[in-house]
């Protein structure tokens, strides 16, 4: 094994060069050896070494620190060690600031270099080792974005791919932060009309005036300050997709112009007098419980039927606990790439404590929780002492005394106590539980609970 890890030794001192490619051959390592910076520069370019040991004081115009600048350059990921009989304070920091590994000062011990290039490789192994492992998991567990292992979810990916090409109405349910969105862009992006535009609109965030304009458009001097005519976002989607994020928190108005553009494919901007033809498909989201709100009168009846041709529940993220160390090494990978920290993963203790906790926000409160912790760590590993602050906000870390028996157990086991608590109160069950009551029925049905 270690035959294919090389590595390189530069150093203008040839005694010193050749002492020590001698003592790491005896270890089995492939050495490579340079006399200066430019002649490194060129064995770089040509081989990717998995350690490279650098004086810090060679003659050429190039020294230790500027050759070890350029090799970084050529190999972001090489592994370099400076060396140097002139061991200084302002010298060690200027190098490891510029991206050594290690600094170690001449003379140097054939024990001391073997045991650091061991170490070294053992963890570019591990590295390495990840590295694979993280590619099987993404291969394997995510689809357009979404990163799942639960037999609900690939259901739902699995339905994603049959409705894709479809026209239909698709309208996904789900708590907020649970990847209403990632759905959406899966059904759009797995269809005919991929090559088309996906646009997106939170109807909770505009007020009805506002929102009008933004999905259908203005004409000039339909209100102050429109100054010329706007096409809205139905006309901006126009062959593709429009997904209507919160759908459940627009006005009785909109709700009937919103109608009338399923119905009929046709609209009229602000203010104005010409009809507008579209051929978009409409996909509509809400966290709110829709058949509630039509009972309440909040949501009419006709425009949920139109928008529930085919609908999509998006379990929460407390309901597949198995994703979540999915999830999490995701967002440690591609945060801490994003913020620039070295972290390359997070423990098995720390990952209980996410498992533990109640995640109200979901796969969003998720993300950000991994944000913070990597902002915030110490090590290249993130510790369950990074996520200390989760545990007192009370929905993780508590000290219950937890059976031996499956997850399906516990759940079919705490749905009853809320039962019994609730005296058999469906909708106050579901409210204590956190999920809406067609979820709760569907899991009474599940475990055949009486009610």
């Amino acid at each position: 094994m270690k035959k294919a890890w090389p590595i390189l030794v530069v150093d203008d001192e040839e005694v010193m060069s050749e002492s020590m490619a001698a003592w790491l051959r005896e270890d089995g390592y492939r050495v490579d050896t340079a006399s200066n910076g430019q002649a490194a520069l060129q064995l770089a370019k040509a081989t990717d070494y998995a350690i490279s040991f650098i004086d810090l004081k060679m003659p050429g115009g190039m020294d230790g620190i500027e050759t070890m600048m350029e090799m970084r350059r050529l190999r972001p990921d090489a592994s370099i060690i400076i060396i140097t009989a002139y061991a200084t304070v302002d010298t060690a920091i200027q190098a490891m600031k510029e991206g050594a590994q290690e600094y170690i000062v001449k003379p140097c011990h054939p024990q001391e270099i073997s045991m650091l290039v061991s170490r070294i490789l053992k963890l570019k192994k591990l590295q390495s080792e990840n590295t694979i492992l993280r590619k099987k998991i993404s291969r394997k567990y995510k689809h357009h974005d979404i990163i799942t292992k639960n037999p609900r979810m690939e259901e739902i990916l699995a339905l994603t791919q049959e409705i894709a090409s479809l026209r239909s109405t698709v309208l996904i349910c789900g708590e907020s932060g649970t990847g209403k969105e990632l759905i959406a862009r899966a059904i759009h992006y797995s269809g005919a009309r991929a090559d088309k535009p996906f646009v997106s609109v939170s109807c909770a965030a505009l007020t009805e005036t506002l929102l009008e304009s933004e999905l259908f458009g203005h004409e000039k001097g339909s209100f102050t300050g429109a100054e010329g005519q706007t096409k809205g976002k139905f006309e901006l989607a126009d062959g593709g997709t429009i997904f209507l994020d919160e759908i459940g928190d627009i006005s009785p108005k909109l709700q009937a112009d919103l109608l009338r553009v399923l119905q009929e494919r046709r609209f009229y901007r602000v203010g104005g007098s010409d009809e507008v033809s579209v051929d978009v498909r409409v996909i509509a989201a809400t966290n709110k419980d829709l058949p509630a709100e039509v009972k309440d009168g909040r949501f009419r009846d006709d425009l949920y039927y139109r928008l529930n041709v085919i609908e999509i529940r998006i379990p929460p993220l407390r309901e597949r606990r198995e994703d979540i160390p999915l999830l999490a090494e995701h967002f440690v990978q591609n945060i801490a790439s994003e913020l620039g920290k070295d972290i390359s993963g997070i423990s098995g203790d720390a990952l209980k404590v996410l498992i533990a906790y109640g995640w109200p926000g979901n796969v969003r409160e998720l993300e950000n929780v991994i944000e913070r912790a990597i902002v915030t760590a110490r090590n290249g590993v993130l510790e369950e002492a990074d996520f200390g602050w989760l545990t007192q906000r009370g929905s993780a870390g508590q000290n219950w005394d937890v059976p031996d028996v499956p997850l399906s157990e516990l759940e079919r086991r705490a749905i009853i106590a809320v039962l019994e608590r609730k005296r058999g109160n469906v909708k106050e069950a579901a409210a204590s539980l956190g999920i809406d009551r067609s979820t709760l029925y569907d899991k009474l049905k599940r475990y055949e609970i009486a009610h």
